[in-house]
């Protein structure tokens, strides 16, 4: 094996662990946007079953409506991914977010829940290593860039439950995410 001198072998490792680091970056985003669209997914197929009452129905006043769930999504996805990640301006008032009851149509929710989303995607994609690792204050946090899309893909995750569970309430009916998958797959030994 040719040694390297030393200086060589550091650029050498620098390099190597560079290019590593932006592999694991990329691979980051890419799973991360992939779980953001597989949740945008399954709200609008629940969106898209449910009549206009039934996207603003409150079943009790602890719950909210899931027409308010995806106005507090856009809001809170612009805030972290738009506003604190993309430079867009935070305009967000969250309050609001939880004291509609109506006012957009189901197409009207639709549009601006898929507007947010393709943003994000693009924000996302577009992040550089170093923004990824730069803390920002969003809300009362203090995030990375890998902070504000671990938090944006879990709460989007857990409000698509929610959603899903209201229209499977509902509707009685199975929403068939995974429909034609074999989930009872066993890892297989190596």
């Amino acid at each position: 094996m040719l040694a390297l001198p030393f200086k060589s072998r550091l650029t050498f490792l620098e390099s190597r662990f560079k290019n590593e680091y932006m592999d694991i970056s990329l691979d980051f985003k890419k799973h991360s946007i992939y779980r953001i669209k597989e949740s945008h997914q399954r709200i609008i197929a629940c969106l898209d079953l449910l009549d206009e009452s039934q996207i603003w129905l409150k079943p009790n006043s602890a719950l909210n409506s899931m027409g308010n769930l995806v106005l507090h999504l856009c809001g809170n996805i612009t805030q972290y991914i738009l506003s604190t990640l993309g430079g867009a301006p935070d305009d967000r008032n969250r309050d609001a977010e939880f004291a509609a009851v109506g006012g957009k149509t189901k197409e009207e929710l639709k549009t601006l829940f898929n507007f947010v989303i393709e943003k994000s995607i693009d924000t996302i994609y577009n992040c550089s290593d170093e923004e990824l690792t730069i803390s920002k204050k969003v809300q009362v946090y203090e995030l990375t860039g890998v902070g504000i899309i671990i938090h944006v893909t879990e709460h989007l995750s857990y409000h698509t439950g929610q959603i899903a569970f209201l229209t499977k309430l509902l509707l009685e009916k199975d929403l068939g995410f995974y429909a034609g998958f074999d989930l009872n797959q066993k890892h297989p030994k190596n």
